[in-house]
C-alpha cells in the first residue's frame, strides 16, 4: 500500500519490565526515527521496550499509540500521545497486530512471541531487531527477517509496507 497523504502505523513491540538496557536503546532509536518518518507509532503502551519506542517518538514530536491491556489510562508510560485502556490483558495484542501495517521486534518476550505468531499468520511485515528465533518441530528455523541496526529496521519496514 502506497501511503502518500496516508499515515503508517507501525507497532514497536518487545519485552515490557524484563527489556534490557540494549533493548531499550534500540527501541528509542526505532520510535525516534519512525516519527522522523512521520509515523504512527503503536505498543503495548506499558514500559520497558513500549516506553522506550514512545519516548523516542515523542523526542522526534512524533505520535505513539499504546494499546493498554488493563481498563486504567493511568497505566500507561508517560511518553504516549494517546493511550487506549483495552481490558482484556494480553489479548490485546492481537489489536495491536491488527491496527499495524508493519511490525518492529526488539527483544523477546512471551508477549513479543504471541505478536510474532499473529503477524506472521497475518502476513503483516515483521522485522527483527534482536530477539527470538523460532524453530519448527523438525528443528528448522523459520524465516523472520532480521536487521542489523534501527535504521536497517526502519527503512526495511518502510519499504515492506509502502510495496505492500
Amino acid at each position: 500500500m502506497c501511503y502518500g497523504l496516508q499515515r503508517a502505523y507501525i507497532a514497536v513491540i518487545g519485552p515490557g519490565n524484563e527489556a534490557t538496557e540494549r533493548d531499550c536503546e534500540l527501541a528509542r532509536q526505532v520510535g525516534y526515527l519512525l516519527a522522523q518518518a512521520n509515523v504512527t507509532v503503536l505498543t503495548g503502551g506499558l514500559d520497558g521496550v513500549m516506553a522506550a519506542a514512545a519516548k523516542g517518538c515523542k523526542e522526534a514530536g512524533g505520535t505513539s499509540v499504546g494499546l493498554l491491556p488493563g481498563s486504567d489510562h493511568a497505566d500507561a508510560n508517560p511518553h504516549l500521545s494517546i493511550s487506549l485502556p483495552t481490558g482484556l490483558g494480553e489479548l490485546r495484542n492481537g489489536l495491536l497486530v491488527r491496527a499495524a501495517d508493519g511490525l518492529i521486534a526488539v527483544g523477546g518476550s512471551w508477549g513479543t512471541l504471541s505478536e510474532l505468531a499473529l503477524a506472521k499468520r497475518t502476513g503483516k511485515p515483521v522485522i527483527a531487531l534482536a530477539g527470538w528465533h523460532i524453530t519448527d518441530q523438525d528443528g528448522t528455523e523459520q524465516p523472520i527477517e532480521r536487521a542489523p541496526t534501527a535504521e536497517a529496521a526502519v527503512q526495511r519496514i518502510l519499504a515492506l509496507v509502502n510495496a505492500g
